[in-house]
């Protein structure tokens, strides 16, 4: 039982807060526009801020493992050919074959994974997933953007401005940043620092709340079993992917716990944007990321309690 309380504490907080989002969003004191404008304010400004952040002022050589950043690329390209090939011989459409595929491997890193490292970890977990997310973010937009466009290689108009998605996303843009910042050993200036402190601490809270006032169970629509096929994809699948490649490679510790707690997030509320502009499934998107969000729960919090058990919490 005390373990339980223990797991207890570090999930509660993260989804109670997504819980109060939702709440206040039900209560009417924020509405669809203030979710619009927050989640901006997370994607553009918050989360680029904490992440470039808590990078360049961690210690590379302590904090980067470039063998677990090998693995879990190896895992991301692996679920992502799974999950792509299972869509094939499903006979599953263009447009869902790639949504399929994105929401079986695409987590929200970001917005649910620092937080339950944070709570689960401290500072010294989050600045070691931040410098895995730095050699990860860059590699899972290339995924999403390929398996949503493959299917309709042989059309010649698509909706997206893909490069941009690839090239001018910021979270790529402050995970490299700060990567690049922490790998030459550059000081932070303290006007840096006072400055970008307060924007840190803002950001996982909001993005919390985002998720919490963004979520609606009317966006549970059109084929609801592939939708739990790729939430189960992403939820069990992935993350037994992940742990089985990076014990392979003898990857153990914190570091693994870190990479299963990662690929255990639910579907990025981003992949709705990318499937839209990608000519991907909209409606099937919105309902992994809905069913994927409410089974997130229950799955960390067993996936917390057997690193618990295993003594890697």
């Amino acid at each position: 039982m005390s373990h339980f309380f223990a797991i207890l504490k570090i999930v509660f907080p993260v989804f109670a807060l997504i819980l109060l989002g939702a709440l206040l969003q039900r209560l009417k004191v924020v509405d669809d526009h203030f979710c619009r404008q927050a989640n901006r304010l997370v994607y553009f400004v918050f989360l680029p801020a904490l992440l470039f952040y808590k990078t360049a002022t961690a210690d590379f050589a302590g904090s980067f493992d470039a063998r677990l950043v090998f693995g879990v690329s190896v895992a991301l390209l692996s679920g992502c050919l799974l999950a792509y090939t299972w869509g094939v011989a499903a006979g599953y459409a263009a447009a869902d074959r790639g949504t399929f595929c994105q929401g079986a491997f695409r987590g929200n890193l970001a917005y649910v994974g620092l937080p339950i490292i944070l709570s689960a970890y401290g500072e010294q977990g989050l600045a070691r997933a931040g410098m895995l997310m730095g050699g990860l973010v860059p590699l899972i937009n290339l995924l999403a953007i390929v398996v949503l466009l493959l299917p309709h290689r042989q059309e010649r108009k698509l909706r997206a401005p893909w490069r941009e998605q690839l090239l001018l996303n910021p979270l790529v843009l402050a995970a490299l940043g700060g990567l690049l910042w922490s790998r030459l050993a550059l000081p932070m200036p303290e006007l840096a620092q006072r400055t970008l402190l307060p924007l840190t601490q803002v950001a996982l809270p909001l993005a919390l709340l985002a998720i919490g006032a963004g979520f609606s169970l009317k966006q549970l629509q059109g084929d609801l079993l592939r939708a739990l096929w790729a939430s189960s994809f992403k939820l069990i699948v992935f993350p037994l992917l992940n742990g089985l490649i990076l014990l392979v490679l003898g990857i153990t510790g914190q570091n693994l716990a870190i990479a299963l707690l990662l690929a255990a997030t639910p579907t990025a509320a981003a992949s709705y944007i990318m499937a839209y502009e990608l000519s991907g499934n909209p409606s099937l998107t919105a309902s992994i990321i809905v069913l994927s969000t409410l089974l997130a729960a229950p799955v960390i919090t067993g996936l917390l309690l057997l690193l618990k058990f295993t003594g890697l919490l």
